[in-house]
């Protein structure tokens, strides 16, 4: 399998600090403390905290390289393009996009609030990261660490909201429960209860492959339709995705110009009635669908797969973050669907890719944090920030390789898959702390050690009623990143 293709006539592409945001922001610390970073990152300690990684400039650089990949598309297709800029400002302001759709809202919703959280600490000096998404699991495996039912009980709402809300506040009697025991014990707990429990790993993984692998499969496809006023004007992403990586890389083609149809189970997906709501939805969940249509069909079924197949034949990318196996299962790995439909971009996002073969722990944001080492870089505690990181990242990534295997399909009219993870997207961080790290403090709201004060965002919704973020940002009913991307 191949990394992306080089592009034979790359447009230029310039990032600069601050973007359409009125603020004089010159380098990594200001932007993080100007445009909420600090502020969310923070939230698990109760002040803004810088994250002393370059996340900012890291999600920058792969908005230039998906605009860069966009206008060269674009200029295959007939629409010229041969500039586009964007900005680490903006690329900040997208991380945190779900947190400022959740903080704008009207709805009468209390957002949760605490310290503390994850990771424990085992007898043996041993810091783990657990993560489960079922309610019986989670009772299951602290029973068995000897936990009461009143501190399972009140754990189990902060845990399980720590995605959206960036803290955790859990009884200090599962710390104590997990100090009691060694680590050892506290795995094989996991594994007796379906608990995935890993370790922190205190220095970077050892990642040396691409963030994302494309592999040319079957014959060639029809040729593309011509664009029009954006780069993706003309072209279908059907997606089956859910939480952020898939549904954020969907979203990204979308602000391209693609037409994204997601596939959701009858009913709807379950994260649309998430609290709070904006209008008659979740806003996180529009945060990262707004503008997408949908079809519910139930891919458990033979006729429900027969409607995926019978969608797809106007798709020209299919998208989907599906638990490992589940596609082969199913018969819609990417074998199948490009006999069915030669020239088909076929992108599987998931948490760990082969890392841990068949019997990887769950593949969420926090365990990818913790195993790849990035937790250990993020502050001197080691405690997994409780941003959604790795999953924005993720997302954008997988986004990339898309657009990277489109500008392949448009060349050459074949098709292929695209496979990325959160694991693998984290190999794009730096994990060593930057110069800058240990300069900057926060004192009195300002953030100082970096050219002048600026001062720290401490409140979301303040953010977006600031008018110097004005051009930045849109409104309709919660507050949203615009396009990072200017096209010329």
């Amino acid at each position: 399998m191949a990394g992306p293709t080089p592009m034979a006539l790359e447009p230029d592409c310039e990032i600069d600090w601050a973007g359409p945001v009125a603020l004089p922001l010159a380098d990594e610390p200001m932007v993080q403390a100007a445009c909420g970073l600090m502020h969310v990152h923070g939230r698990r300690s109760g002040h803004p905290e810088p994250i002393t990684v370059d996340y900012a400039s890291t999600v920058a650089k792969v908005f230039a390289r998906q605009g860069a990949l966009a206008a060269s598309i674009a200029t295959a297709r007939g629409l010229p393009l041969r500039s586009v800029r964007t900005s680490v400002a903006q690329a900040a302001l997208h991380s945190v996009a779900q947190y400022l759709a959740v903080a704008t809202t009207d709805d009468d919703w209390r957002e949760l609030r605490g310290t503390g959280g994850p990771p424990f600490l085992t007898a043996d000096g041993v810091r783990v990261e657990i993560e489960t998404l079922n309610a019986e699991d989670w009772c299951r495996f602290w029973s068995r660490l000897g936990a009461s039912r009143e501190a399972i009980r009140t754990g189990w709402p902060p845990f399980q909201q720590r995605f959206g809300s960036a803290v955790c506040p859990l009884p200090d009697e599962l710390a104590s429960c997990v100090a009691a025991r060694l680590f050892h014990s506290v795995a094989v707990a996991g594994a007796a209860t379906g608990v995935s429990v890993v370790q922190v790993r205190e220095c970077a993984g050892d990642l040396t492959g691409p963030p994302f692998r494309i592999t040319p499969l079957g014959a060639p496809g029809s040729a593309l339709p011509p664009a029009s006023a954006r780069p993706l004007d003309g072209l279908v992403v059907v997606e089956s995705t859910r939480r952020v990586q898939g549904p954020l890389a969907g979203h990204v083609l979308r602000l391209l110009g693609a037409e994204v149809i997601r596939v959701e189970p009858p009913g709807g997906d379950p994260a649309r009635w998430v609290p709070p709501i904006a209008g008659d939805c979740s806003a996180r969940f529009l945060a990262l669908n707004r503008g997408k249509s949908a079809v519910d069909l139930d891919l458990a079924t033979s006729a429900g797969r027969a409607d995926l197949l019978e969608l797809l034949t106007r798709a020209h990318v299919f998208l989907h973050n599906w638990a490992p196996g589940k596609a082969a299962r199913w018969n819609l790995d990417a074998d199948r669907l490009l006999t069915v439909h030669p020239g088909l971009v076929y992108a599987s996002a998931s948490g760990w890719g082969d890392a841990f073969g068949d019997r990887a722990p769950l593949g969420t944001d926090y365990l990818v944090q913790a195993h790849s080492g990035l937790a250990a870089a993020l502050r001197p505690s080691g405690a997994p920030s409780l941003m959604t990181l790795t999953d924005v990242l993720g997302g954008l990534v997988c986004a990339e390789g898309v657009l990277a295997a489109l500008l392949d399909r448009v060349r050459t009219g074949q098709g292929a898959r695209v496979d990325s993870s959160l694991y693998s997207a984290t190999s794009l961080i730096p994990q060593t702390r930057p110069q800058w790290t240990a300069s900057v403090s926060v004192r009195d709201g300002r953030l100082h050690g970096t050219g002048e004060p600026i001062e720290v965002c401490t409140d979301l919704a303040e953010l977006a009623a600031d008018p110097r973020f004005g051009a930045a940002l849109g409104h309709d009913g919660f507050a949203y990143p615009l396009p990072p991307w200017e096209f010329a």
